[in-house]
């Protein structure tokens, strides 16, 4: 099986009224490569270098977007357009490029292409999409809303205030008015071009709004001068940035390279259509024995040194595979961690685990507890010979691997096949999307403020949740600064990364199960759910990495009346998965 690529490949349709003739021309693959920022110079995330109209500094966190639609211009003036050819651009994950298959290789005087994608496909269901497909809301991130559609261009950032202080501004385009026409005229020769490059300048875009005057928000809900005045400056911000002989490679995603090892009898997972498709690591399969391995190890406190805690200790099934009530779980020696448990399901949606996103896949994260002195405070060495020793573990290493000699990979392997298998999708709020119950007038509400962001310019008053905890997943799978501390002074994703931007920054949960996984954040600051919407309501701290999506709020708080703020704990707890939590 081959590895599956982000974008893909589509077909050309010829459009032109000669008919079919255009075909006896040669094809070739073209490549579509997006430059951020204007022709002098790259654009950076992070850093405020860039001003609005008024010359207040300001930078950029996000520049996402969607394009459809791609089309080139013959000399005659006839077009050659794409047939369901969608792209995500992503710059904070490098991913920049798209490519267009059997292109006719010829002289063409333009290039089209649609900002956003069709009314249709709006409206259409993103849950279907393939994994590696651009409209699956994993791959553009893009698809926050259980019932709305995709956002087609998403600025984001962080911009000086009158006052000195930082605030933020989150513009995003989406809807039918924000379906724009692209079009750049050009000589494009697909005799010596391999890799068309287009530019986009989006502080150009910026540099035109008067952010303080203006305001810092708009998501294009109904008519808006905002989304208007953003919406009048995109299509000048592109530009043909160049051409390249060459066809550039495009990043790949999920699977390893290695063949699979695994031998059983397959696993078959039963997904809801509500979550989004999901790439299995080709190397290892599911089989009823490499999970039954993996369950069983993950109880075992065989590896923990002193064999009194497993995996199992920490992330209690009865509780969303968390440690419930406590701040930090206590290790073998008597010593607390420093992160509080995370929970354990939809995991094969997930990349770059624990808080601070240092393991890039579920394997390596499964064996780092079992080595962590302030955890099971194990070798990896030790345990391998302790399962040797046990008389049932070769044999269940053989079915599962085909080999009953037992490795570290293999250890790993065997966790990610049962981690992969927990899945939540069968909350009292999946139930109601399925119509078998109903939600209370009160958890009605608190749905209705989860999904309303908060602009008192045009009378809107929600508690803006779905920016970070949208879609089925109820998670953007990034990390953010949700302020916390005004002076982050802990190990966060920038200890990662290296990069100053990401201070601060710990992975978004899913809020699925959220009434079970207490106490809450990566330190468990807080008990209650009632403290956590108290804090994103009135007690969001200022610095300088704060998420833009927060850092436009005031700096008194959303105002969220006591009504309002219970009513959003209800609807929280209609996001239990009755699996999960204790027999009643």
């Amino acid at each position: 099986m081959s590895r599956p690529r982000r974008l893909l490949p589509l077909l050309i349709t010829c459009l032109l009224a000669g008919g079919l003739s255009a075909w006896a021309l040669p094809l070739k693959d073209l490549g579509l490569e997006i430059k951020l920022g204007p022709k002098e110079a790259p654009l950076q995330l992070g850093p405020a270098k860039y001003q609005d109209a008024a010359k207040r500094a300001l930078s950029f966190t996000r520049v996402d977007f969607l394009i459809s639609n791609f089309a080139l211009q013959r000399a005659d003036g006839s077009w050659l357009e794409t047939a369901n050819w969608f792209a995500a651009m992503r710059p904070d994950q490098n991913r920049l490029r798209a490519k267009i298959d059997g292109v006719p290789i010829q002289k063409y005087t333009a290039v089209r292409f649609r900002l956003g994608v069709d009314p249709a496909t709006d409206k259409s269901e993103p849950n279907q999409y393939p994994p590696d497909h651009p409209l699956h809301p994993t791959v553009n991130g893009l698809h926050w809303g259980m019932t709305t559609g995709y956002v087609f261009l998403a600025l984001e950032g962080r911009w000086t205030q009158q006052n000195g202080a930082l605030g933020g501004f989150s513009y995003h385009l989406a809807g039918n008015d924000n379906y724009l026409n692209i079009e750049l005229p050009g000589a494009i020769d697909l005799a010596t071009c391999g890799t068309l490059q287009i530019g986009f300048d989006p502080a150009m875009i910026l540099s035109r709004i008067d952010i303080a005057t203006l305001g810092d928000s708009t998501h294009s809900r109904g008519p808006d001068p905002r989304a208007e005045a953003v919406r009048q400056n995109v299509a000048p911000a592109f530009y043909l940035a160049g051409q390249l002989p060459e066809l550039l490679q495009m990043a790949t995603m999920g699977a390893q390279a290695q063949p699979a090892t695994s031998v059983g009898t397959p696993y078959n997972l039963a997904i809801s259509q509500r979550l989004p498709k999901v790439i299995l690591p080709t190397d290892n399969p599911l089989t009823l024995e490499g999970v039954a391995l993996g369950k069983r190890l993950f109880s075992d406190p065989q590896l923990s040194a002193n064999g009194t805690q497993s995996c199992a200790s920490c992330h209690a099934s009865t509780h969303a595979f968390t440690d419930p009530l406590k701040r930090f779980s206590i290790g073998i020696d008597g010593k607390p961690g420093t992160r509080n448990s995370m929970p354990l399901f939809n995991l094969m949606w997930q990349s770059e685990f624990f808080w601070d996103g240092r393991a890039p896949t579920l394997r390596e994260q499964a064996l780092e507890p079992i080595q962590h002195p302030l955890e099971m405070h194990e070798t990896l060495e030790n345990v391998i010979h302790k399962l040797h020793k046990d008389p049932a573990y070769p044999a269940q290493f053989k079915a599962a691997f085909g080999s009953p000699e037992i490795t570290t990979q293999h250890l790993g392997l065997a966790f990610e096949q049962f981690l992969s298998t927990i899945i939540s999708q069968d909350s009292k709020f999946d139930q109601a999307l399925r119509k078998e119950v109903t939600l209370t007038t009160e958890e009605q509400r608190g749905l209705q403020l989860f999904l309303t962001e908060y602009d008192p310019k045009r009378q809107l008053f929600g508690a803006d949740c779905f920016h970070c905890h949208g879609g089925s997943l109820f998670t953007n799978s990034g990390f953010a600064n949700n302020g916390l501390d005004a002076d982050p002074l802990e190990p966060s994703r920038g200890a990662i990364t290296k990069r100053p931007e990401d201070h601060g920054k710990f992975r978004v949960p899913s809020l699925r199960n959220i009434a079970l996984t207490a106490p809450y954040m990566h330190d468990g600051r807080f008990t209650t759910l009632e403290e956590v919407v108290a804090h994103y309501d009135h007690g969001v701290k200022r610095s300088a990495t704060l998420d833009p999506n927060l850092a436009k709020h005031p700096t008194t708080g959303l105002g969220l009346s006591a009504e309002d703020q219970r009513a959003l704990v209800a609807f929280l707890k209609t996001l239990t998965d009755p699996q999960f939590q204790p027999a009643k």
